[in-house]
Formats: C-alpha cells, structure tokens, sequence
C-alpha cells in the first residue's frame, strides 16, 4: 500500500514538473529584468543563438525529408511491391475509422479514397467505428455505409461503442479500443496470423495517397523486424486547405514541416495522428489505452515499453492528408483551433508516464531512455516558452532597466545582436513558406489565381501565430496537468465548403 502511494506521489511531482518550469521561467524572467536586467539580456541573446542553431538545424533535416518526400511520390509503389515481394497477397490491412457526429459526406469521402486505393480491395478489413453517445445520428451513418459499401472489402465491421464504461474517458483511444477487440474476434474466426495484419489507426478525414497501402505493404515486409515497428506517413491538412483562413492554413503548414523534420530523425520520432503498425503489437500491448486524450503517440509508447525499447517508427514519404481545423465563422475557428492546439500539447501527459515507466524497467538502454525523455522534455519546454522568450520577455530588461544599465556597451548593443538573431532565423521561415506552397493540392475551380498570393503572404502572421496558436495553448495544457485539471478530448469540428 505504502509503495502505491509513493508511486502516486511520484506521478504526480512528474505532472507537476513542466508546467512549474515554464511558470519558473516566466517568473525569473521578469524578476530578473527588473534586478538585473543585464543577466536577462545575456540569457536572451544565448537562447536565441541557440534557436537559430536549432532553426538552422531544422532546416537541413527538413530540406532532406521534403527531397525523400517528392522521390517516394514517383516510385510506383504497387508494381514494384508485386515485382519483389511475392508474398505480399498475404498481407491484410485493417483500417480503423472512428467517428462520432461528423457528416456522412466526410465519411464517404474517406470511403471513397479508399476504393481509390492502388491495392486490392479483398486484403481491407474496415471498421467503422461509432460512438452510442452519437444516437441516431451514427445509426443513420452507418446505415448509409453500410448499404453504399458493405461489399467493396474484405469485410466492413460496424461498431458502436458503449457509452460510461468504467475506467474510460471520452476519447478516441476508448472507442478504438473498444473497436480493437471487435476487429480481432473477426480476425481470430477467420484464422488470419496477426503478423499478416497491418493497422491503419486512422481519423475519419483521413483521404490517404492512392499508393500508401502498397507502399506501406513493401515497408514493412522489407523491415527486418516488421512486427516490431509503427509507420509514421507524412500527414498533409489539404482536404480543405484552400477555403481555410490563415491561422489554420498557418498551423497546418507549421504541423508538416515539423513532422517532415521527425521523419527525417527516426531515433526521435513518435507516431503521430493516423499512422500504422503491426497488428500483432496491438494486441500484444492490449489495444489503445481508454483514459488519456494522445492516444496516437501513447501507443508507441506503450509498445516501446512492451518491448524494453525494442520498437521504433519507421517514416513513410507517402502522404495522408485530412482537414484543417475550419468551423462556421472565423472566430468559431480560431476557438477550435486553439482547442486543437491544446489539445495536441496535451501530448505532456506522455512524461511522467515515461519517466515513471523507465525507473522500474531496467532493460531500456539508458541511451534511449535519455535520448527519449530529453525530447520529449526539451521540445514541451521550448514549446510552451519560446516564441515568449524570443519575441517578448526579450524586450522586457531594456524597457526597465536604469539609465546606468541602459548606457552599457552591451545594452546598447543587445537590440542590433536580437535582430540579427532573429532575422538570420528567417531562413526558416523562407524555406518553410517555399516549401508549403510545393505541398498545395490543384485548386478547384472555384478558387481564384490570386489566393496563391495569400498563401505567401500569410507567413507574415507567424509571430502572432506561434504565440497565440502555439504557445499560449501549451502553456495553458501544462498549467492544467500542473494543477491537476486534467484535460478532456475535443473532437475537432469538420467543416468543408
């Protein structure tokens, strides 16, 4: 009993700790500016050398991972899986699509990507997977789908989650897991080995490239150790990406290019939003876990800790592309987009859940258990502290500092070095904004010639941006896990025109 609660007390000192150390941050920041602002300015200007070496940094891995990116968009990836994997016919997909209120058009058009899909229809297994909470809504869904494409699979399961559980949330990993264990007593009456079942843990936007089950297939017949690895896809937010105002178009771009740098790092790389892995982990490690909201990255995580650090994330260069976050109105949006973000920044419940599992598992290497937690530390940290460090609490020592601090070499100076900083950081933004506009989808008829200009010009917004749809949201996720105000799961409202 006593062990229990010290492990409680651990968990929660660990839930405590990153929202305490970007309060503590803040904190002497602004204390310190008015001490001894000179201390503040050195540390600006060293944070700052050290982002651009970090943006600099990024940029190379980002460049790499748009170059693999474009060559994997020319392999044809089906006629080179049936050239050199001959038993690939053994392979079967299994595609989870949960769903709750979204519109049956939303939910067709995912259907009909994947009759699109160059790869045979008879190795999908689909499940639909609905919420009771959902009521005739679903019901009337489903239905729709079933009587449109019952027999364009292998088999289409339809499942609805049971409202109330005991020892959930309301969340998609409770409804997948829920759907988890539907698919697998449909896979165990057909005989089917779990090691011949891939899963796509999609979200129900999710219009994948017409060649990522193929190129998928060959990946992991090709890996060494197949059943011990996720395949992260590169995850584009086209599907609407045209009629979306600026923040969105902003957070989606910014969401990509970040992801493309991780595929480019895989030693460092988390799944992340639809995504892939074997079947056979899944069941190993249980299903999705049915109380946390980052489901998506928890379950690598879990899978990692299954296998004392056995399992990785290979990167596919094929895309998956879904919605940005779009609502009725532009300020009905902005909240949504924020919820999102928040939302995604949650993904700091993933440490004290790492920490507390790499003190009692001694077969980790220590190498990876560092490697591990110093991102996952380091990149909730920055994410929450930067763009305040860098583009305000940087100004805050010379504003109030005396006239005798003011008049030093290195106060006089500190502006010219900050902007110096800050404009060779713009490289970043150059290729990222150059690179975004190679990620466009074709625009439909209706949008004009001269939207492409907005699609440029938009990236002025970026300072606002990161603060107000980056920053702030996870300053706001690691207060509430400090606090103990534990978030729920906001399913992301889809709106296409």
């Amino acid at each position: 009993m006593m062990e229990e609660k010290r492990r409680r007390q651990l968990n929660r000192i660990l839930e405590i700790l990153p929202g305490f150390s970007v309060w503590f941050t803040f904190f002497i920041g602004i204390l310190l500016s008015f001490l001894q602002p000179l201390w503040v300015v050195v540390f600006i200007i060293m944070f700052d050398l050290y982002w651009l070496f970090r943006v600099l940094y990024f940029v190379i891995f980002l460049i790499y991972g748009w170059r693999t990116f474009r060559q994997a968009l020319r392999v044809r990836w089906f006629e080179r899986l049936r050239e050199e994997k001959h038993d690939w016919r053994k392979i079967y997909h299994l595609v989870f699509l949960p769903t709750v209120t979204e519109d049956v058009s939303i939910v067709e058009s995912t259907f009909e990507s994947l009759l699109k899909a160059n790869y045979p229809k008879d190795r999908f297994i689909i499940v639909l997977a609905g919420e009771e909470r959902a009521g005739e809504h679903f019901d009337n869904v489903s239905q729709q789908i079933l009587e449109t494409y019952g027999d364009a699979f292998s088999k289409l399961i339809i499942t609805i989650h049971p409202k109330d559980l005991p020892g959930e949330i309301v969340s998609k990993g409770a409804n997948i897991n829920y759907a988890g264990h539907s698919a697998q007593t449909y896979i165990d009456s057909q005989n089917i080995p779990y090691e011949d079942v891939i899963v796509s843990a999609f979200d129900i936007d999710t219009i994948a490239h017409p060649d990522y089950f193929a190129c998928l297939t060959y990946t992991y017949l090709s890996h060494p150790s197949p059943t011990r690895s996720s395949y992260q896809p590169v995850v584009l937010y086209n599907n609407n990406i045209w009629d979306s105002p600026a923040p969105m178009r902003l957070a989606a771009f910014s969401t990509t290019v970040w992801l493309m740098t991780e595929l480019a790092r895989p030693d460092r790389l988390f799944t992340f939003s639809s995504h892939s892995m074997p079947f056979k982990a899944l069941v190993d490690v249980g299903f999705w876990q049915k109380d946390i909201v980052s489901e998506d990255s928890r379950i690598f995580l879990q899978c990692f800790m299954h296998y004392n650090g056995d399992y990785t994330v290979t990167p596919l260069y094929i895309p998956v592309s879904m919605d940005t976050v779009m609502a009725p109105g532009l300020w009905r949006s902005l909240l949504n987009l924020y919820k999102q973000q928040r939302r995604w920044a949650w993904g700091v419940e993933h440490f004290p859940y790492m920490v507390m599992h790499f003190i009692s598992n001694n077969a980790i290497p220590l190498r990876k258990k560092i490697t591990y937690l110093w991102n996952q530390a380091e990149g909730m940290y920055t994410w929450a502290t930067a763009p305040i460090l860098i583009l305000i609490l940087g100004r805050l020592p010379l504003l109030f500092a005396p006239l005798e601090t003011r008049t030093t070499v290195l106060a006089q100076n500190a502006p010219f070095i900050l902007e110096t900083l800050l404009n060779l950081s713009m490289i970043g933004i150059l290729v990222i904004a150059t690179i975004s506009l190679g990620l466009l989808p074709p625009r439909m008829e209706k949008q004009k010639t001269y939207q492409i200009f907005f699609m440029v010009g938009q990236w002025l917004l970026l300072p606002l941006s990161i603060i107000f749809f980056s920053s702030i949201p996870a300053i706001d996720a690691q207060t509430r896990l400090m606090l103990g105000k534990y978030l729920g799961f906001y399913v992301t409202e889809k709106v296409r025109k």
